[in-house]
This record gives structure tokens, sequence and C-alpha cells, in this order.
């Protein structure tokens, strides 16, 4: 039995899991043996821990947030000791493996951190400012607390390398494309997930499926899958292009953003604009989380109306140029909170959708059956709901990294 850390460090929050593999991972429980997440973007100076085991043990503790390297240190005590002990120490840690969101041109696979990917990971900091200096600050924080256990890190943009030029390659001059400014993608590790599940759900080899898969959550993207690779994908040098999300706006005319420039706005100001202060939030004025929009559009109110008829119509106009470039359809999934949870927004988005020959089962729709099909009978394309696990993609890189054959740092 293996046992892997998965570790997601993020600007105001961390969550760790903790996984045990079999020698083969297919056989092995998708479901953490524990986790747990420390926030410190709910309360202003304090950090909040919770810890579930799954034995069904909970902890919640609250105290003075200092920094993350000692906010993972109290959080991986109650992984060792206390009531929500499941190990004996962290020696009993095979491996620990790392969300990073970007990768670059230069990452296409998960990797051993060694001293030269953390100096590409720094360096890479420029194009994901929010997420790549959090990412490292929890690699480096767990070597300090771990020692010599191996590190790996998995790329959110690493399922997307397989993009070629023409569906990567922005419109500029070369001059401003040979420095690496290039669409690269993101929830990549989400995107691969759903797009195996869906390969084991359909009984049919990933090679032979064109898929889009519909990552809808605070962030939303798509992606087309054909002969087991994205082919295309809607965010592009940041997370902020395609579609619209919970407070990012998504892809606008890049005129706006030169016309609110020169109407004084700095650069900053822009930036917040489009990353915090906008999508469903901004057009709502409620807020972003799709549950209230949805609310309050029931109650008739004309700004939530206006937000989710906006996010349809950009999300299928987004399926829409997905299946073009796939030349066909064999499933439609959805994934991620809105994806897995919002039966309307799945409804709406197909509800367009039945030239393709795509037809969506009411009752199915309304109550998914865990990871499931959701296409009426005789649909000539499912219509699947699968839950995204990225801890656990996370983990199984890691064992492939660990077996025989793959050499260590």
């Amino acid at each position: 039995m293996m046992r892997v850390l998965v570790i997601n460090a993020g600007s105001s929050s961390l969550k760790v899991s903790l996984f045990e593999l079999a020698q083969n991972p297919a056989e092995s429980l998708q479901t953490s043996r524990w986790r747990g997440s420390l926030d410190w973007g709910h309360i202003p100076g304090f950090g909040e821990i919770e810890v579930h085991t799954a034995q069904g043990l909970s902890l919640y503790e609250k105290h003075p947030y200092t920094s993350l390297p000692a906010g993972l240190e109290q959080l991986l005590s109650h992984l060792w000791t206390g009531s929500t002990q499941v190990i004996a120490g962290p020696t009993a840690i095979e491996a620990v493996g790392h969300r990073v969101v970007h990768g670059g041109a230069q990452y296409s696979q998960p990797c051993w951190i060694t001293p030269e990917v953390e100096a590409d990971i720094a360096a890479l900091s420029q194009f994901a400012p929010i997420h790549n200096p959090a990412n490292l600050a929890g690699i480096i924080a767990c070597r300090a607390l771990l020692g010599a256990i191996p590190q790996v890190a998995v790329f959110d943009t690493a399922f997307h390398s397989s993009l070629q030029p023409a569906a990567y390659t922005y419109a500029l001059p070369s001059r401003l494309t040979e420095q690496g400014i290039r669409r690269y993608g993101f929830h990549g590790i989400s995107h691969q997930y759903c797009a195996q599940r869906a390969s084991q759900l359909l009984n049919r080899p990933l090679a032979d499926l064109r898929l889009v898969i519909c990552h809808l959550g605070n962030g939303c993207s798509l992606s087309a899958v054909g002969q087991g690779v994205c082919v295309d994908t809607t965010m592009g040098f940041t997370p902020l292009e395609g579609l619209v999300m919970g407070t990012r706006s998504g892809s606008v005319d890049p005129g706006l953003v030169l016309y609110l420039l020169r109407q004084g706005h700095t650069v900053d100001q822009v930036d917040h604009l489009l990353n915090r202060e906008s999508g469903l939030l901004g057009l709502s004025g409620i807020g972003a989380d799709m549950r209230a929009i949805l609310e309050a559009k029931a109650a008739g109110r004309p700004q939530a109306e206006l937000a989710f008829d906006v996010f349809i119509h950009r999300l299928r106009a987004g399926i829409g140029a997905m299946v073009a470039n796939l030349g066909g359809l064999d499933a439609l999934v959805f994934t991620a909170g809105i994806g897995e949870h919002a039966a309307e927004v799945r409804a709406a988005a197909c509800a367009t959708l039945g030239f393709l020959g795509l037809t969506l089962d009411v009752a199915r729709n309304a109550r998914p059956a865990g990871d499931s099909n959701l296409a009426a009978d005789g649909s000539s394309v499912a219509v699947l709901v699968i839950h995204t696990q990225e801890d656990w993609a996370i983990a199984q890189a890691c064992w492939q990294m660990l077996t025989p054959g793959v050499s260590q740092p």
C-alpha cells in the first residue's frame, strides 16, 4: 500500500488529502483516507482548519494566521496526532503531489520536483502571478516539514500541451509569441480525469471518443478531446479567457481594455475589474454563486435572469466551437460545482443541441445517480455528469512516478 499526500496550495486556502493506493491504483479507493483544509480568506487575520477522515471523524479550529508554512505544519499535525490521526508520522508518506497551475510549454507531464523545476515554477509566475507563487510556497514548506520525501509537480496546463500551433497561437507579431505569449489552457487535471472517466462510463477506448468537457465552477472552461488528446480549449494565456465565470469576465474585446486604460483606469484596476468584479457577480449584482443566481432568477429578478442568459449563451457558443473542431460529438461532459449540481444549467446548455442528435432525459438530469449518463434512451450523444477528482488524479500521477522503471531524483 502506497501513501501519497496531495497538496493544493492557493492564495487564500490550502487543501491536503491523504490517499492509500494499492499495487494497481485502478483497484484503489478513489476517496481520501484523510483530508484537511486551511482557509484564511473568510475571517481577517485568522485561519480556519477543517479535518475529515474516512471514518467520519471531523475537527474545526480557528487560529490567528501567520504564514503558509506555519499553517501547513499546524494542519498536518492533525494527520499524525490527536483524534484525527491516521498515520504514525511523516515517514509513513511515500510521496507528496502538488497541483501547479502553470507549467508553460516545457512541462507536458508530471515530474519530480528539483531545484531546477522550482526555478521554472518561479519564472512562470509572471504568467500566473496569483497561483504559481502559492504553489511554490507549498512545495518549499513541504520540504522544510517533511524532509527528503519525494515531491511531484502535476501541472494544470499539461493536458493542453497537445494543442497544435493553429489552436494555441495568437495572431500577434512573432517577436511576442516567441516570448511565450500563447494559449496554454487550464483546469487540465480535471479535464484529463473526466476524459478518462468518460471512457470508463461509456466502455469505449478514449482514442475512439469525441468529447466536449464542461468544467463549470467558479472558474469555467471547455475542452475538446479527440483521439485521446486535447485539441482545443477555452482558457488561454491566462485563466481569464473564455467563458463567463463567477467573478471573471471571460473573453472581452481587447479594445475594451484599451478604452478603460485611456479613460484613466490603472492596470491594477482593470485587472481587478475583469478578474474580481465581473462574471456572474458583475452581471447579477447578487453574487458569484450560481445557486444564488438561480434562486433570484426564479423570483423574477431581471439582473439574475440576464446573468443566467449570458452565461448560457457563451456556454452554448463555446460548445459549438469545440464540436466544430472535433468534427462531431460522442459525449458532452459536465463537471465541477455548477456542472455537477445545476440541473437547470445542464438543461439550458443542451436545449439547442438537438441538431447533433442529443436528447436530454429530464428525470435523469433532475436527479443524477452519481457519475452517469443523463441522455434519453435513443440519444446519439451521451450527456455525462462526472464528479471531478483532481486530488485523486494527482495521487495516481505520484503512483506512476514511484513504480519500478521510473527513476527517482
